[in-house]
């Protein structure tokens, strides 16, 4: 079993966002006719159509298979075509993307003393979550 995902390609300059991924034919398991599952499906919704990896995120598979895409899409993910990514919207504004990882990250990493914390954008910091 296979993954894709659709991308809205002309949307008032919102191009390569994920609007749908669906549950789709193994790449290899093609049949008469079928040279490509992301051709066929982009042909058949008249909308781009490319293979995505349940398994992949930051880069990494996660059961030691090939990485692909970089990270499983989701809907409103970006699809960026000179990483060959899929990269997740960005959480706050002052965060910056992980070239290696294609994953948004803080500017302030994330304490280490067991404490549970959550992001202040206003004064850019990690803030403990108090009960």
């Amino acid at each position: 079993m296979a993954h894709y995902a659709f991308l809205n390609e002309d949307n008032l300059n919102e191009d390569n966002i994920v609007t749908e991924v669906i549950v789709g034919r193994d790449e290899d398991d093609l049949i008469e006719g079928v040279t490509s599952w992301e051709d066929y499906y982009s042909d058949v919704r008249g909308q781009r159509c490319l293979r995505t990896s349940y398994n992949t995120i930051g880069g990494v598979h996660s059961v030691g298979g090939e990485a692909f895409r970089f990270n499983y899409a989701g809907i409103g993910f970006i699809y960026d075509e000179e990483r060959d990514a899929f990269i997740p919207p960005k959480p706050f504004e002052s965060w910056v993307l992980d070239e290696n990882t294609c994953l948004w990250v803080a500017p302030v990493s994330y304490p280490t003393d067991g404490e549970a914390y959550v992001w202040d954008e206003d004064a850019v910091e990690w803030v403990v979550i108090s009960e």
